[in-house]
């Protein structure tokens, strides 16, 4: 029988985020500003968002660490479980996991 189906412990929650960036032969294009359309760097994002955001969002590691806060608050709740999707893992004819 296959899971689907994925519930954590506690003990078993992730300490870091994968990157898929990190892996990609053909990297994407950084964000443009709309006036100029040049790129723009993580100081013109920060009116947006938090810096720590942006530098996640920005790096080229593979793995980024999860900040404590973040995982002490899936230590107390999960919005939902995670789930195997098998039929698109058929249908795109991959070696990957797809959750």
């Amino acid at each position: 029988m296959k899971h689907r189906k994925i519930l954590l412990e506690e003990n078993e929650i992730p300490d870091k985020w994968y990157n898929i960036i990190a892996d990609m032969p053909n990297k994407p294009l950084p964000p443009l500003d709309p006036g100029t359309l040049e790129p723009v760097g993580p100081e013109a994002l920060a009116p947006l968002f938090p810096m720590e955001l942006i530098k996640q969002e920005v790096t080229p590691e593979k793995w980024v660490d999860i900040p404590d806060e973040v995982r002490d608050i899936y230590s107390i709740w999960r919005p939902t479980p995670l789930y195997r999707a098998y039929g698109l893992e058929k249908t795109l004819d991959t070696p990957a996991k797809i959750y």
